[in-house]
């Protein structure tokens, strides 16, 4: 058998009947403020990750490797196109 929250002592669990309005008030300015902590949160978060300046700064080694990758590649592309026209 589980006790009755109201006749024990215990606080009532949020949603659970016999809440008064300060409750109520009070559980809802908790709430307003833990979204407002996300909401802030979360704007940094998405402000860090399109910052493509701070992203290319730390990223710049994997970037010059590709970019040298994608040089190799293009280059032999041409040059491979460029030998089979002169009929090689």
């Amino acid at each position: 058998m589980s006790a009755d929250p109201r006749t024990s002592g215990a606080a009532p669990r949020p949603g659970a009947p016999g809440r008064s309005a300060a409750e109520i008030r009070r559980d809802i300015d908790l709430q307003q403020a833990e979204l407002a902590g996300s909401v802030v949160a979360l704007r940094e978060k998405v402000s860090e990750l399109t910052d493509w300046r701070a992203q290319i700064d730390a990223h710049r080694e994997q970037l010059v490797k590709g970019a040298a990758v994608a040089g190799f590649v293009v280059g032999a592309v041409i040059a491979f196109r460029a030998f089979r026209r002169r009929g090689g």
